[in-house]
């Protein structure tokens, strides 16, 4: 009889290996390239990608990441490490593997770690509270390409998405109460949260439906009363109409509302990334403050908080 032995893959996006012009480059090649990111005709994406956007956008983005990168590498890749050493120890004699969508490490050879180490059952986690076809269905689309080539499958478990989950909901208001406790009660707490296409929601994507879920949750777990918290979406890209409220947006208009004292996350992200330690907390603080705002701050992601391992813990092995 055949035994089962359990191992985990964690997903996240992906991160360039420098800051530099040539390695973004290959990195943003990678990323938008994938028709689950940009889903225009490849004939007329891939032209514009390679002679407008790719020249365009390496060096001003090389300067960003070498603002925010650490003494470790990428802020994303140190807290994705971080997160799956942690769960390891959580989980002895249970092999972890981390994977990138794009870049490195691959979804290849993460996958053949793991079936190297005898596993007969993967259990495939990406680092996505809320499902998007643009993110958790591009990481299936990756798992799905790399077992093709497999004579001996594994039984894969795969997580959609925990954007309710108690432990997720917990771990989020552990983090704003710390907040609250160190620097005082805003005038208003604000979820920005990655932003999509409005029109891959008409197509039949639910991650609007997802993120206000998570916000309807936190907003009962802290008791808050309605209008303290809002929901926003940031880091949209392109011509074409995205999810709204903008957060740039939202956040210029806020101080002549009488709103400026506030305290901003990204529940979207399970790591600290470019788009929240620069993007958020640097850019939009700039836009805030600028606009007549008194007070800026941002709570960090959930990176390697134990309460955030007890979440991944939760998660996988829900599925031994």
């Amino acid at each position: 009889m055949m035994q089962t032995k359990f191992g985990v893959l964690l997903v996240n996006l992906g991160t360039p290996e420098a800051p530099t012009p040539q390695a973004v480059r290959k990195y943003l090649a990678e990323f938008l390239s994938d028709i689950r990111v940009v889903d225009t005709n490849r004939l007329i994406w891939l032209p514009i990608l390679y002679g407008v956007v790719l020249p365009l956008r390496s060096t001003r983005v090389s300067k960003l990441y070498k603002a925010v990168w650490m003494e470790e590498g990428s802020p994303l890749m140190v807290f994705s490490r971080r997160q799956q050493k942690a769960l390891a120890e959580r989980l002895p004699g249970t092999p972890v593997e981390l994977a990138m969508s794009y870049g490195n490490p691959s979804m290849q050879d993460s996958i053949s770690k793991l079936l190297a180490q005898g596993v007969t059952k993967m259990v495939v986690l990406p680092l996505y509270p809320q499902y998007s076809c643009s993110t958790s269905a591009a990481v299936f689309d990756g798992v799905a390409r790399v077992l093709k080539d497999q004579r001996r499958l594994p039984s894969v478990s795969f997580i959609r998405d925990y954007a309710e989950h108690p432990a997720y909901i917990s771990a989020l208001k552990a983090t704003v109460l710390r907040s609250f406790a160190e620097r005082g009660e805003p005038d208003r707490l604000i979820l920005s949260f990655h932003g999509i296409p409005k029109r891959f929601v008409a197509l039949g994507d639910d991650y609007e439906q997802r993120c206000h879920d998570t916000t309807q949750a936190l907003t009962e777990a802290l008791g808050l009363p309605t209008g303290k918290i809002m929901l926003t979406f940031q880091s949209r890209f392109g011509r074409e109409p995205w999810l709204t409220p903008y957060t740039d947006e939202t956040l210029k208009g806020l101080p002549a509302q009488g709103i400026k004292n506030i305290q901003i996350m990204c529940p979207g992200f399970a790591s600290d990334c470019l788009e929240t330690l620069e993007e958020i907390k640097e850019e939009n603080r700039e836009i805030f403050m600028h606009a007549g705002g008194e007070r800026f701050d941002y709570i960090d992601a959930l990176n390697d908080q134990p309460e955030h391992i007890d979440l991944l813990q939760q998660l996988v092995t829900q599925h031994f």
